[in-house]
């Protein structure tokens, strides 16, 4: 027993050791969460951990492409970021040397390719980043005692950035936040309105606007001139421009997507013109298919110790690094497959613009087609009285409101035409873009999304497919607009609601008695007619959609009906809409009164129990309360006590008593609730036809299988509904005491019916068998 006792009080011991050196770590580490707490995670924890993180929880995300579909390529661009961080491990003087012949075989290849000659190549994760850089260097170019005097030198003359009106929105703020200089260092240039493009830099106004900076005083630094938009791919007069720099000496920058075009064989004028500029920024990952390459700026300049100021040339060999993938990617492609893929992208969109052409309300809004592998299109359709187009400049006589009306309708359907495509054909890589002066517009741009997605020329023939397929909604609900606008104004209890940002037929409101127009309050009895009201449409299974609204809007007691066919009847569109929203209406007003009727019901009930108890109490006696001598009375003499009942009438709302029900044996008739409100015009629909169809007598849309069973559908229906007096006249059976037509009778018969005949009333004959 002792050498029990003795053994267990060293576990005891040990575990209170134990507790008070765990007790001792949680006081060194804090509140650090997570993993950190004890010894480490091993390997297979860790990437389960960054596993988890990446997929997230599979229950409420649904099952979609987290990762984009990269190939070997990809691989091989993603190895470098790894091989990069060994290779910084090497020794210093065998790293210098490695880091030294990447960068300059990448500089190299991307030169020969990008035809220019003789440049240097800073790479950069921000595709901005280059562009700050050279302004960087352009200010050490300019401004000789910059890195004595700095801020002085530039308060004396100060640096003047032009930028485009078409540039990428913010560049101007990034750069002057990059270079800590004001915004009036800046200035916008005006595109070309009269003549030219509308995203092309006017070169006369820019030389007005360098003349007038130069007499104030200022310093014209460097000019950002684009080889593609960033929005419709538009290229500027590069070559004109680079005149207008070299007389002022001023640094031209060139940015865009049309510079990937440089690597083919045939490259137009203005384009080619960009190899003569001072830098360029090429992005060749998004070009090529690479994930996680880095942003390449050419430039050319002959001072090392400016670029190294700049922050252009770096002797860290981490820096020199980030061109390892992009080198590895390269040689993994080749010259062939380089071209190849930029080649492939140009030819995708030269296919969708030569389809486009040929279909009806479209328009193409690139105008440079040769130099931009970009297309920019957009739908319209010339109504009467409308602008053609709807992008030129509006009559003196039209109003504006009213154009801007139209042009909101037209973008809103535009908007809904570029969802639609988005959802069928999600390879395209078509985006959905709000031009300031043509509106909203669909953009296809290969060269940034088809090395990615895998677009394929069957793609953008399926994307002209379904354009074509949703051109005859487009049409028929821009037709079917203003007659669903005065149908709904010619209906009594419906107000049409003007909103032209909705992609649909129109917008409806229901006025039902207490609506108060003047106020601003919510509504919650025209919220709850108008839930209703939609989920009764949208019980009737039609072709049609029908919403509340968008989130955003204040007037939510409102339906917006969406998209149509040419096969929709407005009328009965419309009509269905008010008899349904009115017998809402009274069935809630009906259900109220009878929540009214209901509660008064109750309390009438209660004040007659209270007096019934009180006459019960009297005609009993004090003595049959009491509890021993009660039950002793009531024994002898038991009170013969007559129940009295009630029941509640709900269509009279009265309490009634229950003596007639228990003497005859029967209810009383309540008053026939009143009958259901129903519409003018009644509408015969055929077996499947679903609702507002448009009849289908002398419509095109027959099929030649169901022409002939549809129509003598419509006549048998036509005939029972309207011929019935005919038909019952014309039947051979009758009752037996109706007098027989003239027709069936005997000639014989004529004489013996006119004795008859005599009196004030004929004389039926009755059958034998009644006699």
């Amino acid at each position: 027993m002792g050498k029990n006792l003795k053994e267990a009080m060293k576990m005891l011991e040990d575990s209170q050791r134990r507790t008070e050196e765990e007790n001792g770590k949680k006081l060194l580490s804090g509140d650090i969460p997570g993993p950190l707490q004890g010894s480490g995670q091993d390997m297979v924890s860790i990437l389960q951990l960054v596993q988890n993180l990446m997929h997230g929880d599979e229950d409420e995300e649904p099952q979609s492409t987290r990762i984009q579909n990269i190939g070997e390529q990809g691989h091989i661009s993603l190895l470098g970021h790894s091989l990069g961080a060994y290779i910084s491990t090497l020794d210093k003087e065998k790293l210098r040397k490695l880091t030294t012949r990447i960068l300059s075989d990448t500089t190299l290849w991307l030169c020969r390719i990008f035809r220019y000659e003789n440049g240097c190549a800073y790479f950069h994760e921000e595709e901005r980043e280059g562009l700050a850089k050279i302004c960087r260097l352009a200010i050490h170019s300019r401004y000789e005692d910059f890195v004595v005097d700095g801020f002085n030198v530039l308060y004396n003359r100060k640096p003047v950035i032009y930028l485009s009106a078409a540039a990428r929105p913010g560049l101007g703020q990034y750069l002057c936040n990059q270079l800590g200089l004001p915004f009036p260092c800046l200035c916008r240039v005006p595109c070309n309105t009269v003549f030219g493009s509308q995203h092309q830099m006017d070169v006369a106004f820019l030389e007005k606007l360098i003349k007038d900076d130069i007499e104030r005083g200022k310093l014209p630094l460097l000019l950002v001139a684009n080889a593609g938009t960033a929005a419709v791919g538009h290229t500027d007069k590069i070559g004109r421009l680079k005149e207008l720099c070299e007389q002022y000496g001023i640094w031209l920058h060139v940015e865009g997507v049309n510079l990937a075009t440089l690597a083919l064989g045939y490259v137009s004028s203005s384009v080619l013109a960009a190899t003569k500029c001072d830098s360029m920024v090429l992005t060749p990952g998004p070009w090529l298919g690479l994930p996680a390459v880095p942003a390449v700026t050419l430039y050319k300049h002959d001072d090392p110790a400016l670029t190294l100021v700049s922050g252009l040339t770096s002797n860290k060999p981490a820096d020199k690094l980030r061109a390892l993938p992009l080198w590895l990617s390269l040689q993994y492609l080749g010259l062939d497959g380089i071209v190849e893929r930029i080649k492939h992208a140009c030819q995708l969109s030269q296919r969708l613009q030569e389809s486009l052409k040929k279909v009806n309300h479209i328009k193409i809004l690139v105008e440079d087609e040769l130099s931009s592998p970009v297309v920019v299109f957009r739908f319209f359709q010339e109504l009467p009285g409308s602008d053609p187009g709807l992008n030129a400049t509006p009559a003196p006589s039209t109003a504006p409101s009213a154009v801007g009306r139209e042009r909101h309708s037209c973008d809103a359907l535009n908007r809904w035409l570029g969802e639609q495509l988005k959802q069928l054909v999600p390879v395209s890589g078509l985006t959905v873009m709000d031009l300031e002066v043509e509106g909203t517009c669909m953009r296809f741009s290969p060269l940034m999304t088809a090395a990615v997605l895998g677009t394929r020329g069957e793609d953008v023939d399926q994307l002209v497919a379904c354009v074509q397929s949703k051109l005859p909604v487009l049409t028929c609900t821009l037709q079917l607009r203003e007659e669903f606008k005065q149908e709904v104004m010619a209906t009594a209890g419906l107000l049409y609601v003007d909103d032209p940002n909705w992609p649909g037929i129109g917008v409806v409101r229901y006025e039902h008695a207490n609506d108060d127009k003047s106020s601003l309050k919510l509504d919650p009895e025209g919220e709850k007619i108008h839930a209703g009201l939609l989920k009764k449409l949208n019980e009737l299974e039609s072709d049609l959609t029908f919403k509340m609204g968008p989130e955003y809007k204040s007037m939510k007691s409102c339906i917006y009906i969406g998209m149509a066919s040419d096969d929709i009847d407005v009328s009965e569109l419309v009509e269905t809409i008010a008899v349904t929203a009115r017998e809402i209406e009274e069935n809630s007003r009906l259900l109220e009164n009878m929540t009214e009727v209901v509660r008064k019901g109750i309390q009438e009930a209660q004040v007659q129990l209270q007096k019934a108890n009180e006459e019960r109490l009297l005609e009993e006696g004090v003595l049959r309360q009491i509890p021993v001598v009660g039950s002793v009375l009531n024994w002898f003499s038991p009170v013969q006590a007559s129940q009295k009942g009630r029941t509640f009438n709900l269509t009279a709302g009265s309490l009634e008593s229950t003596e007639h029900t228990y003497v005859y044996k029967v209810q009383g008739s309540g008053v026939t609730p009143p009958q259901t409100p129903t519409g003018t015009r009644t509408k015969q629909r055929l077996p499947g036809q679903k609702p507002f169809k448009r009849s289908l007598r002398g419509s095109d849309a027959i099929s030649e299988t169901s022409s002939v069973s549809h129509i003598e559908d419509l006549e048998k229906t036509e005939q029972l509904s309207g011929g019935q007096e005919a038909s019952e006249a014309n039947s051979p059976e009758r009752h037996p005491g109706a007098p027989a037509p003239p027709e069936a009778e005997p000639p014989g018969a004529l004489q013996d019916g006119a004795q008859g005949l005599q009196g004030d009333h004929p004389q039926v004959e009755e059958p034998e068998s009644l006699r």
